[in-house]
């Protein structure tokens, strides 16, 4: 399901036009990324959790060249934990 698929179920479902169904999405979405840019957590209760998980500096190999090492720097990547809801409703 693509981002179009997605704002035309929400209109749909929910009776509104698909610009609007679009704003919604948008809106969600650059809320949670704003939080998420901040270090907070954002919880929809019944669909999962995301989150931002730190990842430690380490040696890596180049794949170019295997005999090369080098240094992947330290940083921050999102991450989403499925709720009880969607886990039970995927099974």
């Amino acid at each position: 399901m693509t981002k179009q698929d997605l704002v035309e179920a929400m209109a749909k479902a929910s009776g509104i036009t698909k610009a609007a169904a679009a704003r919604a999405l948008d809106s969600f979405i650059s809320n949670v990324t704003s939080s998420l840019k901040k270090g907070g957590k954002v919880t929809v209760t019944g669909f999962g959790t995301f989150s931002v998980s730190h990842r430690s500096a380490r040696t890596g190999v180049n794949p170019r060249n295997p005999s090369q090492k080098i240094k992947i720097p330290a940083m921050k990547t999102p991450h989403f934990k499925a709720g009880k809801t969607l886990k039970e409703a995927v099974r």
